[in-house]
């Protein structure tokens, strides 16, 4: 590790601080800071200032040196792993745990996030639009909201969701939680001591997480905090392992945080 901090900012797109936003990128990135006890602050920004036009990025400086800016998560924390700023959490796992744990990361970041993202800007378009746009004024919302809209759209029938009726697409987000509900199932009661001192357990049953954990407890987040996403509350809700194990997190990393409702 290195042996004086850097000045971080990390742009999370919304305003605010004390709350977790609705972009499961943004709490993932977050999560993995504080598992390393990285300190940082959070600003708004916006994504025509992100070097890939995406969010959330980082600025990151040190005294003796300009801002650097960086963006997609992936790519933020494989170089804070390389420069010294994080620990690789998977450094001491089995190649089996490794590829496991990436599956995981794939299963949410590559499939659900689609599925999450047609919920939100094709059956709840009216709330996602106001949420997420909600630094604009009210006419420029309109404009973006559409021109984002058709977007998504455009994305999503190319990525291949667009091409499911919403009911199947439904059934594939409930499959994705149902699975991730057993791996927590099983995590639980592989680390039945740590539980039974409410501390946190991990989603492959380690001592301590591994990459694969900050994006699950983001995608859980992400469900419980966007009213955008009611179905995925919903099934979040039905399956208690979830949240307690969000909520374990919770109250370890982020206790200057509001809790979901």
């Amino acid at each position: 590790m290195v042996s004086s901090q850097p000045s971080l900012i990390v742009y999370r797109g919304f305003p605010g601080s004390g709350i977790y936003v609705w972009s499961p990128f943004v709490t993932k990135l977050e999560a993995r800071l504080r598992f390393a006890g990285l300190s940082y602050r959070t600003e708004i920004g916006s994504k025509f200032q992100s070097p890939r036009d995406k969010l959330p990025y980082i600025s990151i400086s040190r005294a003796d040196s300009a801002p650097v800016i960086l963006s997609d998560t992936a790519l933020i924390i494989a170089s804070f792993i390389d420069s010294g700023l994080l620990e690789d959490l998977n450094a001491k796992v089995s190649p089996a745990e490794k590829a496991h744990d990436l599956a995981i990361r794939a299963l949410l970041e590559d499939k659900l996030y689609f599925y999450q993202t047609y919920e939100r800007w094709h059956e709840n378009y009216y709330t996602m639009r106001p949420g997420v746009l909600s630094a604009l004024p009210y006419p420029m919302q309109l404009i973006v909201g559409l021109l984002a809209y058709r977007q998504n759209m455009k994305t999503l029938y190319g990525q291949g969701t667009g091409r499911f009726l919403p009911e199947e697409i439904s059934a594939f987000r409930l499959q994705v939680w149902e699975s991730v509900n057993s791996l927590l199932e099983a995590a639980k009661l592989k680390s039945k001591s740590a539980c039974v001192r409410n501390e946190c357990f991990w989603i492959l049953g380690t001592d301590g997480p591994t990459e694969a954990d900050a994006t699950v407890f983001a995608f859980i987040c992400s469900a419980l905090v966007c009213p955008a996403g009611p179905e995925s509350r919903k099934v979040v809700k039905i399956f208690p392992v979830l949240e307690d194990y969000a909520r374990r997190i919770h109250h370890e990393y982020f206790p200057d945080y509001c809790l979901w409702e």
